[in-house]
């Protein structure tokens, strides 16, 4: 059964903030993490979680549950807080990311980890899993609808784009893709200097390979909830949602910058992100 909690946009964004400094407290406890790109795209695994998403925790393989793909596979300490609050398992579980037999690795384990639907990492094969899950679902008519979450330097992929002319040659309208668009890769810069492979003009990239093709600011819950309620409804095809964001969003000295792809944090530099994060969220409660 369906187990959905009822929020509104402003709870979504106040509920954002605290995950986002929950997910650096566990980055912190594990000494090192890709710190950049698991805190860009904090607002859209909570608007999914609990906004879009029909779920049920304690029965994580209820098979009409929709379905969600952390293609970027490395954002997995941004994931794990929000699977915690949903109810998939118990918070305290948060100060195992990338412990010695911990259950959450950096990058996700459905053998290890509750609600995780795909073991992910390998950069590329995320909506290709995704494409085959909601071909299945129209094989046995089953009403769900499968999310995946790519980063915008995996779509350098070739099989990125193979799993897009499948999707749009079957048709499917269950399935919505959304592009954590803030720009930075391992090493550089995807748009603004294009040092590494230049993606723009991106959104014309997918409409010509035949997807309903949506922007929106990645942190702001209302433009968010709208362009996933639109993706929901697009019919005869699929669906992507560019959502640009800021790598390390809410932290000033990892806010787009490259050297926080992943790296270890000083003592000083986590107290520094934890206040700034603290006075973020104290704010919007205002």
């Amino acid at each position: 059964m369906e187990d959905r909690q009822v929020m509104t946009v402003e709870e979504l964004a106040l509920l954002a903030r605290r995950l986002r400094r929950t997910a650096m407290e566990a980055m912190i406890g594990a000494g090192s993490a890709h710190f950049g790109g698991s805190l860009s795209p904090i607002e859209i695994l909570t608007a999914l979680y609990f906004g879009v998403m029909r779920v049920d925790p304690a029965n994580p393989s209820w098979p009409d549950r929709d379905r969600f793909v952390l293609a970027k596979g490395h954002g997995g300490p941004g994931l794990y807080p929000v699977l915690a609050e949903r109810g998939y398992f118990p918070k305290e579980m948060l100060s195992e990311l990338d412990k010695p037999g911990g259950r959450l690795p950096k990058h996700v384990d459905r053998l290890k980890c509750p609600g995780i639907e795909v073991s992910t990492g390998c950069m590329g094969q995320g909506l290709s899993t995704a494409v085959g899950m909601a071909i299945a679902g129209k094989h046995d008519k089953r009403d769900y609808t499968v999310y995946v979450l790519t980063g915008d330097g995996e779509l350098d992929s070739g099989q990125v784009w193979e799993a897009a002319m499948c999707a749009a040659k079957y048709g499917l309208d269950n399935l919505v893709a959304i592009i954590d668009r803030n720009q930075i890769q391992l090493d550089g810069w995807t748009d603004r200097n294009e040092k590494v492979m230049p993606l723009e003009p991106l959104a014309d990239k997918w409409r010509a390979f035949g997807w309903h093709v949506l922007e929106a600011d990645g942190h702001d819950m209302g433009d968010l909830m709208a362009a996933l309620r639109l993706a929901k409804s697009a019919k005869g095809k699929p669906a992507v949602i560019i959502a640009h964001t800021v790598k390390g969003k809410g932290v000033s000295f990892m806010e787009s910058a490259t050297i926080w792809h992943h790296s270890g944090i000083s003592g000083e530099q986590a107290e520094q992100a934890l206040k700034e994060l603290e006075r973020a969220e104290v704010a919007v409660d205002a």
